[in-house]
């Protein structure tokens, strides 16, 4: 009889210590779901700053070019207002699309005009970094009409002789005039 208690006691023993581990478990599992909904929270709240800094920016850049939403319709044309775009085969990346050679023209720009900012290539997907680099492109090769703008910022500097550029500044102009 006294064995039979003891073993009782054990297996008792053993399935409320299962029983805790099981409850830890869960009780780990449901952190872990919250500190992820923190997270996407935080991370859209960052997206909302984003966004707001932003619109103050390109409202300054738009005045400047005296074109309405240039700046906002060339972001759109070239990733549907996304700062997560990527595309692979070009290793284009953020709301403008940008390459590595871009980044690289910007920092040779900068290093001519004796600044010592300089971008990096991760720079690409923070939106502000990336306007940053438009505005010292645009101003560097002297754009200044929309189509200039647009097709250059496409082609490259000579972008307004390729008239590949053509159908690109055409997307553009849809998106002005919508």
């Amino acid at each position: 009889m006294g064995n039979i208690f003891r073993y009782t006691f054990v297996a008792i023993v053993i399935i409320s210590l299962f029983y805790r581990i099981e409850i830890k478990k869960q009780t780990c599992d449901e952190l872990k779901e919250i500190l992820e909904d923190k997270y996407y929270m935080i991370d859209s709240l960052i997206h909302e700053i984003d966004t707001l800094t932003w619109e103050n920016e390109i409202w300054a850049y738009n005045i400047k070019y005296n074109e309405t939403h240039l700046l906002s319709a060339i972001i759109h044309v070239e990733s549907s207002n996304n700062d997560s775009a990527y595309h692979k085969g070009e290793d284009a990346v953020g709301c403008l699309q940008i390459r590595q050679c871009m980044v690289d023209d910007v920092n040779r720009i900068l290093r001519r005009q004796k600044s010592t900012k300089r971008y990096l290539y991760h720079d690409r997907w923070l939106r502000y970094k990336s306007i940053e680099m438009f505005d010292v492109y645009c101003k560097h090769y002297g754009l200044t009409t929309s189509e200039e703008i647009a097709r250059c910022w496409n082609g490259g500097p000579q972008g307004m002789q390729n008239e590949i550029t053509a159908g690109y500044w055409k997307k553009v102009k849809n998106q002005l005039d919508s």
